[in-house]
């Protein structure tokens, strides 16, 4: 029976299943002591995984994957995060493996679970935590994908729902805890100059690009379940698009940006199979746990339309991929050209005229492409950007940031059911019906289907190594 979560209390433990694997050794003990170093960890560390090891072999492997994330400067801390670890092992779908984690929890009523797991797991978990007793008054982290479709995320939610009461489910994407896609948001609204602009009167076209320079490395198998549509495209690049496109909150809170940015998922246009290109890196068929006649897609880039007032007839090109020419997330908002050209060189084509661009990483830097006249008598300049760059040491981690707020209860950061199943369902008709694949070299960015996609409206920017 779904109990109402004390959602005012913080969390008093963390439970870490899938302790043993690659996502708590990469990104939450580093995470975790940081927060160890601020002071914000003080609760028991319970890990439960299927591997069967000690107490004295998890808190090596937390040492060591601190150390490979960077120097250990706190001795203290790192101390004190290990006096709080745990461990249960045993079978999630074991119930006895739950009581075992009740008995490490003791005294502890308000825990956090955090599933870093396999998705194919999520629901046998939260069930498992139902049928214990251990989801009354209780949080559960969920870690993407929240679903691999509509369906699938529909029967998920159900299933975490009929546990947890909505506002204690976290649906955690780490990308919502950059620094540099909170400042989208804060952009946008603490500035008054660009609500004239920011229109389908003012606005061509709108680009978001999110490239890696390398493949999937050993994460082949994974990536043989997911894809770029499925691993990208329906959590991170819509997750910018609702930012950047949504309509100003009502009030002053972030539950109203909630609601403003489901608005903007569901007001968008179902996907066709001619608005993708997908792509697949050359030698992908050849990586560690991938099919040899793959399909899988490594590069995707989209053309998505939101039916609202605001962007009626904007179109939004988005696009991701692997093995592409640079390490780069980018937005490029184009703004149409004056209505008359009265000087020679005055741009016709709205890929040579003004826009707004936000780079995303690897360091954060908002631009404002403006054109400015040559010294000399003839009326002919040259675009040049007005550039601020944010470059912010010392800051939290988005894991550390999105742990301390599931633990306190801060959803802000974090996705809501409506909207999670509203980017689905704008997905979900090209994840059944698509054209094949098309092989792409390394370093390139990527078919060059991808710009016949975008030729109607001019063409990609592609991300440099410059700000």
């Amino acid at each position: 029976m779904r109990k109402i979560n004390n959602g005012s209390m913080p969390s008093d433990a963390l439970v870490l299943f899938g302790v043993t694997g690659d996502l708590v050794y990469k990104k939450i003990f580093p995470a975790l002591y940081a927060m160890a170093k601020r002071g914000s960890l003080n609760v028991p560390v319970v890990g439960v995984a299927s591997s069967p090891w000690d107490l004295t072999q998890l808190r090596d492997r937390a040492n060591k994957a601190i150390s490979n994330a960077g120097k250990i400067d706190d001795d203290n801390a790192l101390k004190h995060l290990l006096s709080l670890l745990r461990y249960v092992q045993g079978d999630y779908s074991d119930q006895e493996t739950f009581k075992a984690l009740k008995q490490q929890l003791g005294p502890a009523r308000r825990p956090a679970h955090y599933l870093a797991i396999p998705p194919s797991l999520f629901g046998t978990v939260i069930e498992g935590l139902g049928g214990a007793g251990l989801a009354n008054d209780a949080r559960v982290i969920v870690e993407k994908p929240f679903g691999r479709d509509l369906a699938s995320a529909r029967e998920l939610n159900h299933i975490a729902r009929s546990v947890f009461p909505e506002e204690s489910i976290f649906r955690i994407d780490h990308f919502l805890g950059k620094e540099a896609i909170m400042n989208i948001l804060y952009f946008r609204f603490a500035n008054s100059f660009l609500e004239p602009i920011w229109n389908r009167n003012h606005v061509a076209s709108v680009q978001i690009t999110l490239a890696e320079d390398f493949g999937v490395e050993e994460r082949g198998r994974f990536y043989e379940s997911a894809g770029c549509l499925r691993d990208v495209v329906q959590n991170h690049l819509f997750e910018i698009v609702a930012l950047l496109a949504m309509e100003p909150p009502a009030y002053r809170g972030l539950g109203s940006v909630q609601s403003k940015k489901a608005g903007i998922f569901q007001g968008m246009r179902p996907l066709m199979p001619a608005d993708l290109v997908r792509g697949q890196y050359a030698g992908y068929r050849e990586e560690a746990g991938v099919a040899k006649d793959s399909d899988v897609e490594t590069f995707c880039a989209l053309r998505l339309f939101i039916d609202s007032w605001r962007w009626e007839g904007v179109p939004w090109y988005l696009r991701s991929g692997k093995f592409l020419a640079e390490t780069a997330a980018e937005v490029i908002v184009q703004l149409k050209p004056p209505p008359q050209t009265l000087f020679a060189d005055s741009p016709r084509e709205a890929c040579r005229s003004n826009y707004l661009r936000f780079r995303l990483s690897p360091i954060s830097a908002v631009a404002i492409a403006a054109r400015v006249k040559r010294a000399g008598k003839e009326f002919i300049g040259n675009q040049r950007e007005l550039c601020l760059v944010e470059e912010h040491f010392g800051r939290e981690s988005p894991y550390e940031r999105l742990l301390h707020d599931a633990m306190v209860g801060d959803d802000a950061l974090f996705t809501r059911a409506d909207a999670v199943e509203a980017a689905w369902t704008a997905l979900d008709p090209v994840l059944k019906t698509h054209y094949p694949a098309l092989i792409y070299q390394r370093g390139s960015w990527g078919p060059q289907a991808a710009d016949a996609l975008i030729a109607a409206d001019g063409c990609w920017h592609n991300p440099e190594s410059r700000i």
